[in-house]
């Protein structure tokens, strides 16, 4: 199984940004990447339809034989993460978990936000981590809806993110919290209007390089690693080149084929 792909799936461009992660601690390994471009985004719809959608993506890089599944989407970690790993037969990794643990040991004063889609904060999911990990934390939890049509459509530097953003963090701005989760991968492409609204004191926590030494160091520990060479494989449920124009401002360098998968659901 060492040179068996990974498979990684989001619900469109923002799983990427784990991806960018993952190609640099693991050049070697083989990548499949699935962007469900024609239902994003997953934040506003019910835990059904996230199970059904994130199901049909997995059993789909499961007959692609990968020996690892990545779930790069902080509303499918949520929702659907459980029911994945009962149904499927590889490994399944989610974000939640690292998010969680890298805000821990960051903040200094135990104050903790979560920004996040409707389905990840209402889930809870970061909050129940965070207290699991120490039960002495504040944490605050905002919705951000609109961040993720605006990364899918690469506004993601006109001014409309940053009023946006602004009028989001608001609340966190008169609060204590000194560390704040991006909660959804597509987040981080907003990270510099993030940081601007919030200033330099509050730090944001991206999970993405945390989540891929974790994968790293699970690989290792099961004598999983690929030898040689790596690849990227890409797919989108919908609009292939629309994803290929967008996915190279945040993977920062020109694709080949983005190759057409409807899902059957």
């Amino acid at each position: 199984m060492n040179n068996a792909p990974i498979g990684v799936f989001d619900s469109g461009l923002g799983g990427l940004t784990i991806l960018k992660a993952l190609q640099k601690a693991l050049p070697a390994e083989k990548l499949i990447y699935f962007g469900d471009t024609a239902n994003v985004p997953y934040g506003s719809k019910s835990r059904a339809a996230v199970t059904q959608f994130s199901l049909a993506i997995a059993q789909f890089l499961e007959q692609k034989g990968v020996k690892l599944i990545i779930v790069a989407c902080n509303t499918a970690s949520a929702l659907a993460l459980n029911r994945l790993r009962a149904s499927i037969q590889v490994p399944v990794m989610g974000v939640i978990e690292p998010g969680a643990q890298k805000a821990v040991k960051t903040t200094q004063n135990g104050h903790i936000a979560v920004l996040g889609t409707e389905g990840t904060v209402n889930s809870g999911a970061y909050r129940q981590q965070i207290l699991k990990l120490n039960s002495h934390c504040q944490v605050q939890q905002i919705p951000c809806p609109l961040f993720v049509p605006l990364v899918e459509e690469g506004w993601a530097k006109k001014p409309l993110a940053q009023l946006t953003a602004a009028e989001y963090l608001k609340p966190l701005l008169k609060t204590q919290t000194d560390t704040v989760i991006l909660g959804c991968t597509h987040y981080p492409v907003l990270k510099g209007v993030i940081s601007k609204v919030l200033g330099p004191k509050i730090q944001l926590v991206d999970s993405a390089t945390t989540l891929a030494q974790e994968v790293k160091t699970y690989l290792n520990a099961n004598d999983a690693l690929a030898q040689g060479r790596g690849s990227l494989t890409l797919y989108a449920s919908d609009a292939p080149e629309r994803f290929k124009r967008l996915a190279k401002y945040i993977l920062g360098k020109k694709l080949n084929t983005v190759h057409l998968k409807k899902l059957n659901v």
